[in-house]
């Protein structure tokens, strides 16, 4: 039987060691900060942000708010969904991604432009069953202290009365243009 020289092993042995304390938690990891893994997580600070909505008509009626980004900054990548929060006077309410929806890791260069939709259905005015929201505010994945807000002029959103989530989803990034 060969063996190796005591060197050669420990620094194997270091290198097992290192590549199995990775740390992050794999396609989730969000603190994508080097080079060699690539682009970074996505700031809005970098981004342009523009609002179009399909606004629900009545109670009951699902309506659609369009969000597009445009980096205005370096290549950086989004892994996740946005974090949106329906802001009102006395509560504030997390929406969750449609069910059944995938995150897809989406890299934008300089210029590329990306969207995500918040869909709600309409609440009945001055109901127990609706939350009055007055503006949504969302993050990017990788970036939760860098928050927009965004006037909400679409009307109240249903809620249950039992503090249950609010009827709104987010869907995940999608690619805009070419």
């Amino acid at each position: 039987m060969r063996t190796l020289p005591v060197t050669l092993a420990a620094a194997l042995s270091a290198t097992l060691l290192l590549t199995a304390c990775g740390g992050g938690n794999g396609a989730d990891d969000t603190k994508n900060t080097d080079p060699s893994n690539g682009p970074a997580a996505c700031a809005l600070r970098a981004m342009d942000v523009e609002v179009a909505a399909g606004a629900a008509p009545a109670a009951g009626d699902t309506g659609n708010v369009t969000v597009t980004l445009a980096n205005q900054g370096a290549p950086c990548t989004l892994k996740g969904f946005p974090a949106v929060d329906l802001l009102a006077e006395s509560s504030t309410t997390n929406i969750h991604p449609e069910e059944g929806a995938q995150a897809q890791p989406l890299t934008l260069g300089k210029g590329a432009t990306t969207s995500f939709t918040i869909t709600y259905v309409r609440g009945e005015a001055d109901s127990a069953k609706s939350l009055l929201v007055h503006a949504a505010s969302f993050t990017l994945p990788g970036a939760p202290k860098d928050a927009h807000e965004l006037k909400w002029s679409y009307g109240p959103v249903a809620h249950p009365e039992n503090g249950g989530l609010a009827d709104a989803t987010v869907s995940g990034f999608e690619t805009s243009g070419d």
